[in-house]
């Protein structure tokens, strides 16, 4: 089996995921953070997650790392529409990114990093949605084995 046959579904269930996870955590949760703990808000998370796929995608396109950019703007982390309409643009141009069938060692490296981002997200994702006591989205109890 080849890297990107394993790599592509990831990536994909990564995408549904958050998609299931912006869809069902209430707006103005998007502006919670965890009391007592230095982090930013779960829109704050998403926005990064936004601009990692799009500068992962645009690195993974041209062969080399060029910096990160997001097309989400800061101010607009809490508004639910905005997260979510960015979240599916960025998952579109990311799958684009990696829909070719030849890719060098660099553009190989890329993809995982990205894949590295994806998960470390959900990670940390996971934490707010306890500690805030928040909806746990099925896909993810599910995909991590979660209770709540």
């Amino acid at each position: 089996m080849a890297l990107l046959d394993v790599v592509r579904p990831s990536l994909r269930r990564s995408i549904d995921l958050y998609a299931e996870l912006v869809a069902l955590v209430p707006e103005s949760a998007l502006e919670d953070s965890i009391p007592g703990v230095r982090c930013n808000t779960i829109g704050q998370q998403l926005w990064c997650v936004v601009g990692a796929r799009e500068s992962y995608a645009a690195a993974i396109e041209s062969g080399q790392w060029s910096g990160f950019t997001c097309s989400l703007e800061w101010g607009d982390c809490g508004s639910q529409s905005a997260v979510k309409s960015r979240l599916e643009s960025s998952g579109n141009r990311l799958l684009q990114a990696v829909a070719g069938d030849e890719f060098s060692d660099a553009q190989y490296q890329l993809i995982v990093d990205e894949v590295e981002h994806e998960a470390a997200h959900h990670g940390q994702l996971i934490r707010y949605l306890y500690a805030l006591d928040l909806p746990i989205p099925p896909g993810w109890k599910a995909r991590y084995s979660l209770d709540g």
